[in-house]
């Protein structure tokens, strides 16, 4: 099963994350399929920056994205 979720990337005590497509048995920084996003929470104002139409097209062909990616995808107008 696919889930689009957060990899962790960044420093210690900076942490920057990636969006990606995942199998949902690989590690949190293991492999992906593909790298839809990213988040930036340290920013002022936070940063996101979503493909929407890859995002889109994942969830219409199966991929589950994990809550906290929800989230994001509603804050960035992927998700209705």
């Amino acid at each position: 099963m696919l889930k689009i979720r957060l990899r962790r990337m960044g420093a210690k005590k900076a942490p920057f994350y990636r969006i990606v497509v995942a199998d949902s048995r690989a590690p949190r920084g293991g492999a992906f399929v593909e790298e839809i996003g990213f988040y930036n929470p340290l920013s002022n104002p936070v940063e996101i920056n979503v493909d929407n139409e890859k995002a889109a097209a994942w969830m219409k062909n199966g991929a589950q994205p994990t809550d906290t990616v929800r989230a994001l995808l509603k804050k960035s107008g992927a998700i209705q």
